[in-house]
């Protein structure tokens, strides 16, 4: 591997390799097949029937409480959007997903960051917010392999958020993509699944699973909710994509789509395992807590390593990375987020060792 070939940790997107092309260009031969009227047509803002069928019956709700989008960040801008009014306070992550935070803001939300620990995000310090007045229209959570920090939201404190919810009326925005993408361990319940009060709405895609490419992704909530953003959705562009709507359905129909999961599972596991294991070796002082499925790594780094710093340093040396001040409102100049899902397990360790020499550089 050449010096000037660049090695990615920069992006939450799966590696070609992993990607099943195949299975792809058979689903879209059979949607074209099977409901070539369906596939055409505008359809409608709800999304393709047929795969909100097939997601409702996987959430085990009913198919009015499913609404599909173009990616799940539409979905998330669908529900802040009808939710949250300028001056409202909101509950975050700490970290949390970027452009997540930056939707917030440009929204004119009053953004509060609860710390994120290895069980997920801390319920007390939550609880001590709510007790002090705040009163939050929202609270967007990343349950499972958190994006930017990879941990899980313990069952605990899963169960703990669905009661402050009640007790203090806020929504829970459940965003779930990387739930299927499970290394190690059992699955835990979705928030959506254990909730009887109706204060859960939960985001998904098939980004991670099936592949970006395809932008789908779909809310899951109360059955007035969705029809309220389909409406707005009906304004905002009549209906999403239904031919690409059409093909998840048919990969999801036929099975493929467990396939994939199991292709991409296997691989991403073996390359967080890799870059676990190289981050010992060629950065023994990182810390950080090694994922149990999903895209991410977090690592904090020794107070003098400025990231600001470090990464033009590790840019330089052909490695891209992203600051962990990116996901924060403050904070996070001494961490990296670090995505495995677009390194093959031999660019890994290449890619730590640069990233090592970088740090030596900046501290130097």
């Amino acid at each position: 591997m050449t010096a000037e070939q660049l090695i990615s940790f920069a992006r939450g997107a799966p590696s070609l390799d992993i990607v099943d092309v195949e299975g792809l260009k058979a689903a879209a031969v059979r949607a074209f097949d099977a409901d070539p009227a369906g596939v055409t047509a505008y359809g409608t803002s709800v999304g393709y029937p047929p795969l909100r069928k097939w997601i409702a019956e996987k959430h085990g709700v009913e198919a009015d409480q499913v609404l599909i989008t173009n990616g799940s960040l539409q979905a998330d801008a669908f529900l802040f959007d009808h939710l949250v009014r300028r001056g409202d306070a909101v509950v975050v992550e700490r970290p949390t997903y970027d452009r997540t935070l930056l939707n917030l803001q440009q929204m004119g939300g009053e953004v509060h960051g609860v710390t994120i620990q290895p069980d997920g995000l801390d319920t007390a310090e939550l609880r001590k917010l709510l007790e002090s007045g705040v009163r939050p229209r929202l609270a967007h959570v990343i349950p499972n392999y958190q994006n930017p920090a990879g941990v899980t939201l313990s069952l605990e404190k899963r169960r703990e958020l669905l009661d402050l919810a009640a007790e203090y009326g806020f929504t829970i925005f459940e965003d779930d993509p990387y739930a299927d993408i499970r290394f190690r361990g059992e699955p835990l319940p979705s928030m959506l699944s254990m909730d009887t009060r109706g204060v859960v709405v939960h985001a998904s895609s098939f980004t991670k699973t099936v592949c970006p490419g395809v932008r789908v992704g779909y809310l899951v909530g109360p059955a007035e909710l969705i029809a309220t953003i389909a409406k707005r959705a009906t304004n905002l562009y009549i209906s999403p994509g239904m031919v690409a709507q059409a093909i998840v359905h048919q990969f999801c129909v036929s099975g493929a789509i467990e396939e994939s999961i199991r292709t991409v599972r296997t691989a991403l596991g073996e390359r967080s395992a890799v870059l676990a294991e190289s981050l010992r070796r060629h950065v023994p002082e990182a810390r950080f807590v090694e994922p149990d499925g999903g895209y991410f790594l977090w690592v904090e780094l020794p107070e003098d390593v400025e990231v600001d710093r470090l990464a033009p340093a590790a840019a330089e040396r052909g490695v891209a990375v992203v600051k962990g001040s990116d996901f924060m409102v403050d904070g996070g100049r001494h961490a990296l987020r670090l995505a495995y899902s677009a390194v093959t397990a031999d660019q890994i360790d290449e890619g730590v060792r640069r990233l090592a020499e970088a740090m030596a550089a900046v501290r130097g």
